[in-house]
């Protein structure tokens, strides 16, 4: 019976055909685009889709994109576990979705740049442009690592499936379809995985209302169980979630996945058009909106089944990350086929961000440290590069995967990893973009010092973590369980920091933690990216004012933010007022502020031409 412990079924054949269908049809779609496109055969084509691309299905890709088998798994637990705090992730996407499409689409999208890091070296240097790649490559590849491992160890024990089989059979899915449709198959992948989440989540919710007696009581149940406390304006830095950590350090850890990783910018650069680039990512905050809602309802969901039996304290389950899989196995068992859509939807979570991640590594791989060694490349020779590069980095994931099951705690890392890295990166770009006088030394020595400053953070909340006073895991019972196993039923078995835990570490050293432990390695890890993004920023402007950044060349134009930038949205195609700069002529000046991009005129023109040629030999 649900909610009352024990042990709970396991997949039925109708789970494995409808598992396997859904990833077959994924990579169907991917072979659908390679064959569709097959005359296409460009490196513009194959990275950007052609430049082709339309505002909804890039904002369903950006949403799917990082919305990954932990987002899946983890946030209902951690409603389950903290309440809907994470609720408030919300104000973040907004603030997140605004800054990207107002300030950061309109310089990227008229420099037409393939990979984020060209503008490190049109603005710096190539040293500042290698070290940036370097960094989102590793930071890429380790968590991509442990966004395919997490999902399929929960997925193993709670189901059954091999684990290793499941590890090697998703990156070799996901390369399938990078390798042979490039970033169109990617987006309409997506897209497709993007409704399989949402279809597993509104399954949990909908079996769960109708066993409780409907959502008001759902909602009841989480009430009195304090899980409905959202809003805590402490403003105490070491506090794991409250209004502050989220809407501030959320906000710009939430604009450094967006506005500078290279996943997300290599999509809305694909878009057609400026207005379709800015309105998929207003579009994509929606989605985020839907996806958080439906996780943290299934999280209440879950609450409200286990409220007087809870699966990890009765020793049902290993771990928060297993808790969801837990419930569909439980209350879903006997509709055959369902389960396998869950797991689907986790899976589809899983896939999205590793075939984002290869293609957007085979995108900056290429563009930053193969072109420049290899100017004479031909676009057949760069089409088989990069399908041969979407299968290495594809092995080099499933790799990373095999690293993070000898880890420990491995998903803390992913969640603080894009504010260890993309903290500092985002602050050497800001700096950039806004202040004339940011000089390549400045730019390095800052972007050295937010790295290490972050790293030391990070790798020290890791080693020691913050103590469930700043944690503040919500009280738990297994008053109502079936098992005669006497266990204390409190909120301190919940001792794990992080959102979703592999293993819930039992000890924090208490004999042996450093002065530091409770005070700076006990900052909320949401606060790992600001850090690094004002360290960086601060440092790298001094330096630069101290060695000569104000009295350096006159920098080009279309490298800062203008007032023309932050209102382009009434920008008239007949306004003259910019002066034209180098770049402004050479793909005409009223496309650069205009609407359409630079590269699609271009290749329509070429399209043109084409047609011409056939009428003419006809």
């Amino acid at each position: 019976m649900a909610g009352s412990g024990g042990e709970v079924a396991r997949f039925s054949v109708w789970d494995y055909v409808v598992f396997a269908g859904i990833v077959l049809l994924a990579a169907g779609i991917g072979l659908f685009q390679a064959i569709r496109g097959r005359k296409e055969t460009s490196s513009a084509e194959f990275l950007l889709g052609g430049r082709q691309m339309t505002a909804v299905p890039v904002a369903m890709s950006l949403t799917a994109s990082f919305m990954s088998g932990i987002t899946v798994i983890g946030t209902p637990a951690e409603a389950y576990k903290f309440g809907t705090p994470f609720w408030l992730f919300a104000f973040s996407y907004a603030i997140m979705s605004t800054i990207s499409a107002e300030i950061f689409v309109p310089l990227f999208y008229r420099l037409g740049i393939t990979s984020t890091y060209e503008y490190l070296e049109m603005r710096f240097n190539k040293l500042i442009r290698v070290i940036g790649t370097t960094m989102y490559i590793v930071q890429t590849a380790l968590y991509t690592g442990m966004v395919i491992y997490a999902p399929a160890l929960a997925l193993n024990q709670i189901t059954g499936l091999d684990l290793w089989g499941v590890l090697v059979a998703t990156g070799a899915v996901c390369i399938i379809y990078c390798t042979l449709g490039g970033l169109k198959a990617v987006i309409w992948t997506d897209v497709f995985q993007m409704v399989i989440m949402l279809s597993g989540f509104v399954a949990v919710i909908t079996r769960g209302a109708i066993l409780q007696g409907g959502l008001g009581k759902i909602w009841n149940d989480s009430y009195n169980g304090e899980r409905l406390n959202t809003f805590d304006f402490d403003t105490d830095p070491l506090r794991r979630h409250t209004f502050w950590t989220i809407v501030v350090g959320g906000s710009l850890m939430w604009v450094s996945m967006y506005a500078i990783n290279q996943s997300q910018v290599q999509r809305y650069i694909s878009c057609r058009t400026m207005t379709h680039a800015k309105m998929s990512l207003y579009v994509n905050m929606v989605g985020l909106w839907v996806t958080v809602s439906l996780a943290m309802l299934s999280g209440l969901t879950m609450y409200s089944i286990y409220k007087n039996c809870d699966p990890f304290i009765n020793n049902d389950v290993g771990s928060s990350d297993q808790l969801l899989p837990y419930l569909v196995m439980d209350i879903l068992a006997e509709f055959p086929g369902v389960p396998g859509l869950f797991v689907a939807a986790a899976y589809s979570g899983t896939l999205s961000t590793v075939s984002s991640s290869i293609n957007a590594l085979v995108a900056v791989t290429v563009e930053d440290f193969v072109k420049p060694l290899w100017p004479t490349m031909t676009e057949k020779q760069a089409s088989w590069l990069n399908m041969g590069m979407s299968v290495f980095f594809g092995a080099v994931c499933i790799a990373m995967a095999a690293v993070a099951s000898l880890m420990g705690s491995v998903l803390q890392a992913a969640l603080s990893i894009f504010g260890m890295i993309s903290g500092p990166l985002l602050g050497l770009f800001l700096m950039g973009m806004f202040f004339r006088c940011a000089n390549s030394t400045g730019g390095l020595s800052g972007l050295i010092i937010g790295l290490i400053l972050t790293l030391w953070v990070g790798i020290g909340a890791q080693v020691y973590p913050p103590l469930p006073t700043k944690t503040r895991p919500l009280p738990l019972s297994v008053a109502g369980c079936v098992s005669d196993i006497n266990i204390t039923t409190t909120a301190a078995a919940w001792t794990s920091p992080a959102l979703v835990t592999s293993q819930p570490r039992q000890e924090f050293c208490l004999l042996n933690r450093p002065a530091l432990a409770d005070s700076w390695y006990s900052v909320s890890y949401l606060y790992f990216c600001p850090i690094g993004t004002l360290t960086t920023m601060i440092t790298g402007l001094i330096i630069s004012a101290i060695t000569g950044g104000c009295k350096q060349e006159k920098i080009r134009p279309e490298l800062l933010i203008s007032k023309r930038d932050l209102i382009c949205f009434g920008c008239s195609r007949n306004d003259d007022e910019n002066p034209k700069s180098e770049l402004t002529e050479k793909v005409g000046g009223d496309h650069l502020y205009g609407l359409d991009n630079p590269y699609f005129i271009d290749k329509e023109y070429k399209l043109k031409e084409k047609e011409i040629d056939k009428i003419s030999k006809f």
